[in-house]
């Protein structure tokens, strides 16, 4: 999955009244910040005077600039006061998430003059915006250099990155149908359409063994040196041949090169038991692979897979996450629960854990391919995006690794502040065990991203 940083449009507000001197100089302490932060910004430099918003005449040549340059966002610093019916302007004919903010008033001058009434000029340009019914984001009143605002700017470039899952629109593959007795994972194709513009692309799995098996036989050299090399790196029961292993190799392949050509944002995939029995073996390492690059739901769970993508994109992009479930409560820490499950990106393995690949320890079969390894310790975020009847909600909290009782496939445990709490939410619906996770602190962008998709209500387990 590649880094991808919303665009940002730098839409500086200034006003006739106070010091335009000031105004100016605010500006290009702010370019310099955003740049500094590397963050991606497009200005009003050559389109308007001092590029600044000074004024109602000067909307549409940044709405034009904006549009052209393909914003995603803007940010609207109020650099003296504020324009208001401008910057109202701006959000509505824009459509795009909204950032409002402005640098704390110094002293009045020793004659009693202020340069700047920036926290006014905010109170009047918030109300506006709000009167045109676009949803923003903001920022307290701070210096340029307090912590609130590289924080406030970083939380709501994720959460705009997070809300074009929806606003823009992205493609989930579904390969193979719904396993019968996987009832939790029933969902409405049409919804996900028509509110949240996501398509589901349906993949036949007959089509896709066979088209995974006759890779497999046209790249059988190729495979048998991966595979070689995959011995070498991992112990391997159960799987004393190649072809297994090259079968699941091809079956990883087969879905990257789906997932390039479709223009695909992940999957949602029928893991068993068809897929095991054609290839002879389970194919968790493909999913490993695979999820390194896609958001990937297993049990055909799609919702699970959008919540999957949503944690990636809140970390631009930077790092995979990974569909886990809670499963059991830890032993003897009451706040505590197992994410466990299979399929795992790898670069998720703990530093002291060695992948391997063994039998399936719930299953009562001879075959073997499911991964095993703990993941890595750190600060986790976990999402759940679901719905029924309409209503769609988005569960996110955060939480911990802590230490806890070894188990088989991947797992780790998680500390939260309230887990009876948690529990009881999770449990009153509308979401099923499976959750996604993801190392890093993203709560806050997750929450505030709900605010720019229509029908989505943000659910902050523990809180």
């Amino acid at each position: 999955m590649a880094k991808r940083v919303p665009l940002m449009g730098f839409c500086p507000i200034g006003k006739f009244v106070f010091s335009n001197e000031d105004a100016v100089r605010y500006k290009g302490i702010l370019q310099k910040k955003l740049t500094e932060w590397g963050y991606p910004y497009v200005d009003l430099e050559g389109v308007l005077p001092d590029g600044l918003i000074k004024d109602q005449g000067h909307v549409d040549a940044a709405v034009s600039h904006f549009r052209k340059a393909g914003v995603d966002c803007v940010f609207m610093p109020h650099c003296n006061f504020g324009t208001e019916g401008a910057v109202g302007s701006i959000a509505r004919k824009l459509e795009a998430p909204v950032l409002l903010w402005g640098p704390r008033d110094e002293s009045p001058l020793p004659d009693g003059r202020r340069l700047r009434d920036t926290l006014c000029g905010l109170f009047a340009s918030s109300k506006v915006v709000y009167k045109q019914g676009v949803p923003f984001t903001y920022i307290e009143n701070c210096r340029v250099d307090d912590p609130p605002l590289r924080r406030g700017v970083d939380t709501f470039l994720r959460a705009v990155n997070v809300a074009d899952v929806f606003r823009k629109g992205v493609r989930i593959a579904l390969v193979g149908d719904r396993i019968d007795f996987f009832w939790t994972t029933i969902i409405n194709e049409s919804e996900l359409l028509q509110k949240f513009n996501i398509e589901v692309l349906p993949i036949d799995m007959v089509e896709f063994i066979r088209s995974a098996k006759n890779r497999a036989k046209k790249g059988r050299a190729g495979y048998e040196a991966k595979v070689k090399e995959l011995r070498g790196k991992y112990p391997v029961e159960g799987l004393s041949g190649n072809d297994e292993l090259i079968n699941v190799l091809a079956v990883a392949d087969e879905l990257l090169t789906i997932g390039k050509d479709q223009d695909l944002a992940g999957f949602a995939f029928r893991g068993f038991m068809s897929i095991v029995d054609e290839m002879g073996s389970y194919c968790s390492h493909a999913e490993s692979i695979v999820s390194e690059d896609f958001a990937f739901g297993y049990e055909c769970d799609i919702h699970g897979a959008i919540s999957d993508l949503i944690l990636r994109r809140a970390s631009f992009g930077a790092a995979p996450a990974y569909l886990a479930e809670f499963t059991v409560r830890h032993p003897t820490n009451d706040n505590a629960a197992l994410l466990w499950h299979e399929g795992a990106p790898i670069s998720m393995c703990h530093p002291e854990d060695t992948p391997k690949l063994g039998h399936h320890w719930i299953l009562p079969s001879p075959l073997s391919g499911m991964n095993h390894f703990r993941l890595k310790d750190g600060a986790l975020t976990v999402a759940r995006f679901d719905g029924e009847f309409g209503e769609y909600k988005l569960a996110v909290g955060e939480g911990k690794t802590i230490e806890g009782p070894p188990t088989l496939n991947n797992y780790c445990w998680m500390e939260v502040n309230d887990w009876p709490r948690w529990e009881r939410t999770l449990m009153e619906g509308p979401y099923i065990h499976h959750i996604a996770m993801a190392y890093g602190q993203y709560g806050d962008a997750l929450q505030e991203a709900c605010k720019y998709v229509p029908g989505l209500d943000p659910v902050r387990l523990g809180a």
